[in-house]
């Protein structure tokens, strides 16, 4: 294989950094500019979506208003607290989601810088839990929109509640709350993945999972207490819990592939 030098590589990784960030870019205009809609036949709207330019009415507003409807509590009021407040919370949601539906390229343009540096077998490992990874971050993802989230703001709201105050939340506080939880499950449900890795590269024996078990349930227990806003103890285990049974799975599946290899 022909040496490169060290300005090769760097022009390398400058190049795919740049198409890395020209997909998130346009992807992140089309999400501030272009609306789904959906035909209609004879005034009855059938599941077929289409796209239409329509800034006010975008794919990262409608996104917002279905985190509205779906995650706000009933009775709680979503505002706007200063100026431009509600355009970077779009702005955010714009660039999250572009950053998602980039994940392809991502994916195609780190494995093809590390690619040439890797033996055969490191290849195949590579490829082996990319598909892996993004169903279990997608996964993440999903079940804190579905149920940390909600269960949150609710409990929380109550709070306020049994104090007799309407509560009132800030857009911009709202999506950085939702989108906090939502990066930190996504990427709390790659520790099978991580620890699999570090098994598969000997960084630790296959054992080595289950004679710590304890301390990861302490590690796991504070973590939860450390993302979640309120002091009540219940709330850290809708995040304790599931990183558990991850780790129980990671744990599983290392000690299956040690039985077999």
């Amino acid at each position: 294989m022909e040496e490169r030098t060290v300005r090769e590589h760097l022009d390398e990784l400058r190049s795919r950094v740049v198409r890395i960030a020209l997909a998130i870019i346009i992807l992140s205009a089309v999400n501030l500019t272009v609306s789904i809609r959906w035909i209609e036949m004879d005034g009855v709207p059938l599941p077929i979506p289409y796209p239409y330019p329509d800034p006010l009415d975008s794919i990262s507003i409608q996104v917002i208003h279905a985190m509205s409807e779906q995650l706000v509590p009933e009775h709680v009021e979503l505002v706007q607290l200063a100026p431009g407040q509600a355009f970077f919370a779009q702005l955010q949601v714009a660039i999250m989601l572009a950053s998602i539906l980039a994940m392809p390229v991502v994916v195609r343009e780190v494995t093809g810088f590390i690619g040439p540096a890797l033996y055969d077998d490191e290849v195949m490992v590579v490829r082996r839990v990319t598909l892996p990874a993004l169903a279990l971050f997608a996964s993440g993802c999903i079940f804190s929109y579905l149920v940390i989230v909600p269960f949150m703001l609710d409990f929380l709201y109550r709070y306020g509640d049994m104090l007799g105050v309407q509560t009132f939340l800030g857009i911009g506080e709202f999506i950085n709350f939702v989108m906090q939880f939502i990066i930190a499950f996504g990427l709390s449900f790659l520790l099978p993945i991580a620890m699999w890795m570090a098994s598969s590269a000997e960084i630790v024996d296959e054992r080595f999972w289950r004679r710590n078990v304890r301390y990861a349930i302490v590690v796991i227990a504070l973590f939860g207490a450390l993302i979640t806003p309120d002091g009540s103890g219940i709330t850290m285990w809708f995040v304790a819990l599931p990183l558990m049974a991850l780790y129980a799975l990671g744990m599983v599946v290392v000690e299956l592939k040690d039985g077999r290899s």
